[in-house]
């Protein structure tokens, strides 16, 4: 009985261990499995952070350059430039100094032997704004075009002091164009006496081409006279809608050639289409300037 019993405890020892060594093997070989490794592979690291702003200065950027990058506006390479000019003043101080106030530049045109002539020049002069002369010249049919006018009946004599006159009234004015002058302006002996006088005086002359036949930038450039003719008209009709689609076909105008010409007047409604549209402008590149530097 006892070498019995030794037995049995001995194959009971020796079961125990194996099924302790089966239990250990099992977890070893669970312990293996590559379901760990798996998710590794898969998993957002959450040690790199996300970038939430541009690569610093030198690093290389794979992405597509956005529009509104500097690179890519067209407002960094200010290769388009628009002169506005607003004839007619020396009459509406009050929508005149409106422009003044605007903070890009801008030309005013000034009528002579009006109200508000001088003052409106000086107050021009000191916002650092163009000066011209808004010569009074001879339209098409009965109309008049104001005092210090310049008609086709006149004498060669006449037409000369007429302008000197005229010029004397807007002491600050750099250059001239035309008021009216749809008739005067085809007239190649009125303007042989009208850029004579600009000449003399230092003027540029800008061409308001109200009429297909005026030969006024011509004679100025055969004379040497700096010169430029207008290209859009801004308010032929006195709408704010109008007067913006006026301005976009400037910049339009500008972007083809380089440069445009636009003449408005001093209605409310154009001055607030070209405060509404100037910050746009400025965006798609164009550059204001004076008209005296696009007089060549």
């Amino acid at each position: 009985m006892p070498a019995a019993m030794g037995r049995r405890f001995l194959l009971l020892a020796v079961a125990f261990l194996l099924a302790l060594f089966v239990a250990w093997a099992l977890s070893g070989h669970m312990y293996r499995t590559p379901r760990r490794s798996v998710v590794a592979r898969n998993a957002v690291p959450t040690t790199a952070p996300l970038q939430t702003s541009p690569p610093a200065t030198g690093a290389r950027s794979t992405a597509a350059p956005s529009s509104a990058s500097p690179q890519a506006s067209p407002a960094a390479s200010g290769t388009v430039t628009v002169a506005i000019i607003i004839d007619d003043c020396g009459q509406w101080p009050v929508t005149e100094r409106g422009f003044l106030a605007l903070p890009v530049p801008l030309t005013l045109s000034i009528l002579p032997h009006v109200r508000y002539t001088a003052q409106i020049a000086s107050d021009a002069a000191a916002a650092g704004k163009g000066v011209m002369l808004h010569l009074p010249m001879e339209p098409l049919g009965r109309d008049t075009a104001g005092p210090g006018e310049i008609t086709t009946a006149m004498t060669s004599a006449q037409i000369i002091s007429t302008t000197q006159d005229d010029i004397a009234q807007v002491p600050a004015a750099r250059g001239v164009n035309n008021h009216e002058g749809s008739k005067a302006s085809a007239d190649s002996r009125v303007m042989s006496g009208v850029i004579m006088v600009a000449k003399e005086h230092g003027l540029f002359f800008i061409d308001s081409r109200t009429s297909a036949q005026s030969v006024g930038a011509q004679m100025a450039r055969d004379a040497g006279v700096p010169e430029a003719s207008r290209d859009v008209f801004l308010d032929n009709r006195a709408d704010e809608a109008y007067t913006e689609q006026m301005l976009e076909q400037t910049v339009e105008m500008a972007k083809r050639n380089g440069s445009a010409i636009a003449i408005g007047h001093p209605r409310p409604t154009t001055l607030a289409a070209l405060t509404a549209l100037y910050p746009r402008m400025q965006s798609e590149g164009v550059r204001f300037v004076l008209a005296s530097d696009l007089a060549r």
